[in-house]
């Protein structure tokens, strides 16, 4: 039998680690299309670019797929199976329609949970204490398609969102190798998805990083660890200044109004309820520090936080 031809629309490292799974088992894989990285991101994730070349494959990053142009040339490169793992733009219906054995989207999350962007973020963000790696049927709607096959992966009560999404990455890959055989030989399980259980979130911007304190202190953290390095970072505005807080551990104790500094040695901050330990910061365009390693210039903090964080 002819390995069925494929074409992968990949990034990051779930992308990188399934055409990785795929060339391992010597897939046919007729081309990769991908993105540009943007300058102005911190790439922190491997190329699957990188990885298509070093192996000869075709790699293509257009603005856009959608267009007629780039439909037809898909229509003539003819794959037989259309992949997306972790491509951030939607593709059309008719780019889906193309494949004779489907079109397969990879989630990070355990659909139909966390439907859209930055799912493993806002699982950190939302307290969860698991996700996973979903591989469905693509279909208009996003992530709305049945399932093929998912695995969990535990989300530990200190794991910032880059702790997450490595097990996440490695669940995606063991999900496509036990699955791959039955979607090359068109016996791909349909498992619809529970509409009543369904839940959608949008991506998440810089801003999206600001700290409430009149938030309670697990939140808070919670915030933190989704979005700490190499995610943009929470932080809050003191004395007209952004101060980054890249570490904090949240306490149970600590009376006072949310912002308020309320211990100096060790700096705790009090919350909606309870207070957070700060442990790692940053001015805006100055070194990070660690509390203890270096004067936190306090006295742009006290009396100030309550009102500019809370505002």
């Amino acid at each position: 039998m002819t390995e069925p031809g494929i074409v992968i629309f990949g990034y990051h490292d779930v992308g990188t680690e399934c055409l990785d799974a795929l060339i391992a088992r010597g897939s046919r894989v007729l081309a990769v299309f991908t993105h540009r990285d943007d300058p102005g991101e911190q790439i922190w994730f491997k190329s699957i670019e990188q990885l298509a070349r070093r192996h000869g494959i075709p790699v293509h990053a257009p603005e856009s797929v959608n267009t007629p142009e780039w439909i037809d040339r898909l229509r003539e490169m003819k794959p037989d199976i259309i992949f997306s793992f972790y491509y951030r733009n939607m593709i059309c219906q008719d780019i889906l329609d193309i494949p004779r054995l489907g079109a397969f989207n990879m989630h990070g999350s355990l659909l139909p949970r966390y439907r859209g962007r930055a799912p493993i973020n806002w699982a950190v963000l939302n307290g969860e204490t698991e996700t996973g790696a979903t591989l469905h049927w693509m279909v208009k709607r996003p992530d709305a398609g049945d399932i093929v096959e998912q695995q969990p992966v535990p989300i530990g009560p200190r794991d910032t969102a880059q702790d997450v999404f490595g097990k996440v990455t490695r669940a995606a890959r063991q999900v496509l190798e036990r699955s791959f055989d039955a979607i090359k030989h068109g016996r791909a399980p349909r498992r619809p998805q529970d509409e009543s259980k369904a839940s959608y979130f949008s991506g998440r911007k810089p801003e999206d990083g600001r700290i409430d304190w009149r938030d309670d202190a697990q939140r808070i953290f919670n915030l933190i660890r989704a979005v700490t390095h190499p995610y943009p970072g929470a932080f809050t505005d003191v004395a007209g200044q952004r101060m980054y807080i890249w570490w904090a551990e949240p306490r149970p104790d600590g009376a006072g109004h949310p912002g308020e500094v309320v211990s100096v040695s060790p700096l705790r901050v009090a919350a909606g309820r309870g207070c957070l330990e700060i442990r790692r910061w940053q001015w805006r365009g100055g070194p990070e520090q660690e509390s203890g390693a270096h004067g936190l210039r306090l006295h742009q903090i006290l009396g100030q936080a309550a009102q500019a964080a809370s505002a």
